[in-house]
Order: structure tokens, then sequence, then C-alpha cells
């Protein structure tokens, strides 16, 4: 389906989580990257330091203006923003490393144009790029070398503007997602980090629900939140997936309102 989109919505996100350490003789910290978005379409990358809640704007944005990005971390070395919409789909991967928040293209990006598109992360492995308008494609980036290869199993349909989050060392997650003729899905995919073997929950979400967001704290549970559902309505759910069993429970208090392409993050402990 054809969508528009609010003010500076569906930008990219990463986090830098890492200790405060002295890297080539420059303090490095905590902080949060918004990246691209729709206002007009931005190239702007925003950062926010986590020790002050200050604001700084990337001087090299990205390379190009988009919205509809997906968008991981390797923490302490560099984030990523893959694909998304510039007028038309993209394949293109800019890297920022977190120390000087220098700007690089990748070589190789995405295995196809692409947006509406999520990401996530074994960190100090791997990244991930899954789905988007409306393909069923997971595309991995090995951290050690920024090398692309794309997994023999993608996910269970092609969907779009769909969530991810991620139990990093163990496996990531797909949630939702829209894959087309206005038809949104509750299917939950699991990725295993140790051999990229998909499998599906046998409990997904708890509607039919495209548009929204998942968050995680490592080694507990993943989250996901807000979203339209199949009958269009946005709706407040926060749905929660134990890592231990993978069992899903309702939050009885969900989002304080209802929400569609809301974004997220988290102050989780590194690992």
């Amino acid at each position: 389906m054809s969508l528009r989109f609010a003010a500076r919505t569906r930008p990219a996100t990463m986090v830098s989580t890492w200790l405060n350490s002295l890297v080539s003789g420059t303090v490095v910290s905590y902080a949060g990257y918004v990246a691209g978005g729709e206002s007009s379409v931005h190239d702007t990358v925003d950062k926010f330091d986590f020790a002050d809640d200050s604001r700084t704007t990337l001087g090299t944005g990205l390379s190009n203006s988009l919205e509809g990005a997906g968008g991981f971390a390797n923490s302490g070395t560099a984030g990523y923003v893959a694909g998304g919409n510039a007028g038309g789909a993209i394949a293109t991967v800019n890297k920022f490393a977190f120390v000087g928040d220098v700007r690089s293209t990748l070589g190789t990006g995405l295995s196809s144009s692409r947006s509406g598109q999520t990401g996530f992360a074994n960190s100090g492995t791997a990244g991930y790029v899954a789905g988007g308008y409306t393909v069923t494609t997971v595309d991995k980036f090995a951290f050690s070398d920024d090398s692309r290869s794309t997994l023999g199993t993608g996910l269970s349909t092609a969907v779009s503007i769909l969530a991810s989050f991620a139990n990093s060392g163990t496996a990531g997650y797909t949630a939702g997602g829209d894959s087309g003729s206005s038809t949104s899905v509750a299917t939950v995919n699991k990725f295993a980090f140790s051999d990229d073997g998909r499998t599906t929950l046998g409990t997904g979400l708890s509607t039919d629900t495209y548009g929204l967001v998942g968050f995680a704290n490592s080694g507990t549970a993943g989250y996901s939140a807000g979203g339209s559902n199949g009958s269009w309505a946005i709706v407040a759910t926060v749905d929660k997936f134990a890592f231990s069993d993978d069992g899903r429970t309702t939050l009885g208090t969900g989002l304080s309102g209802n929400r569609r392409f809301p974004t997220s993050f988290a102050n989780a402990e590194a690992l």
C-alpha cells in the first residue's frame, strides 16, 4: 500500500552503548542518534549525549535525504543506516564511526533497493536488515569487515513497516508488518545468531499490526508497541516476549495513547 507520513517521521535510529573511555586521546560517551526522516525529507543526523541530554547535529549527515531506512549499531564502534526512500527506494548503507562521528558509505549496500525495512544487531558480530516493500529478504553485515551476505531463509512473509528487537548474543526477532494490499500480520520470526536459522513463534503478536516499534531488555525480554491493526485502528498495545521461552504477555498498561510509526530506544546493560 502507499502511505504518506507526518513531519520528520520514520527516521532511522542507532545507539552508541559503550562505557566512557579514552580512544585515541578522545573522551567517548554514551549517545543516541536520529537519522533522516520526512519533514520534507532530511539528510540530518542529530546526536544526543546521554551525559547531559545535549543535542548536536553532525557536520556530515546521510549521503541522501531519506525516510523509511533501517538502522542498527555495533556498540562502541559504529552505527549504520540502510536503504530507505530518497524519492525512490535505494540500497545505500551509511556507516557512522562513533569516534569522531565520521560517515562512510559501504561499497556493498543492500542486496536490493528498498524502504520500510527494519534493522537489528548481534553487537560485536553482525547487523541485519529485514523486510521492506515488500520482500522477505534478510541481509547480514559482518562487523569485522562490513561484508554483506543474504540469509538463505528470510522472513516467513514479505512485509514492510515491521518491528524488530534482539537478545544480543542469542537471537534477533521481527514482528508484524504490512504484507501489501492493506493487510497486516501478527507473525513473529526469530533468527538464531548461532546459525542464522529462522523459526516462527507459535504465539505471535496479540493482533495483526503494522507500523509498530520494538525494543529489548537484552537477556530478559523484547517488546513491541503501538501501530495499526488489521482494522486500520491505531493502537496503544504493548506485547512482551520473554527470552527464556518466547512466551508472550500483553502489558496491562500500554502506551499513553494510540500511536502508529513511533520509534524507540532502550537503556540496557552493555554486553
